[in-house]
């Protein structure tokens, strides 16, 4: 991949969702929701704090993530639709 994101910046893949529900049936894809998880493609390298050192990100590369309904910002990188966000935007870590 040739992106690198910049500072607290993650790219994101998203996940994507079932196309039935629990009760089987099946959601065309004009209902479908954007899924909120995904997977953390690469990350900058973190901010520096108020000395100067670089205070590293919480998540790396391959985590798999819940983020915000809106977060994000969609950019298509070497023809993959992904998302570039700031690591505030991640609401945790799916175990």
């Amino acid at each position: 991949m040739a992106f690198t994101p910049l500072h607290d910046r993650v790219l994101v893949r998203r996940v994507e969702s079932d196309e039935k529900t629990a009760g089987g049936l099946i959601i065309p894809e004009s209902a479908k929701e954007k899924p909120a998880e995904g997977e953390v493609v690469s990350v900058g390298a973190g901010l520096r704090d108020d000395a100067g050192k670089r205070v590293e990100l919480d998540v790396k590369a391959g985590d798999k993530v819940l983020f915000g309904k809106w977060s994000g910002t969609e950019v298509t990188v070497d023809g993959e639709e992904l998302l570039i966000m700031k690591e505030s935007d991640i609401m945790g870590i799916i175990a």
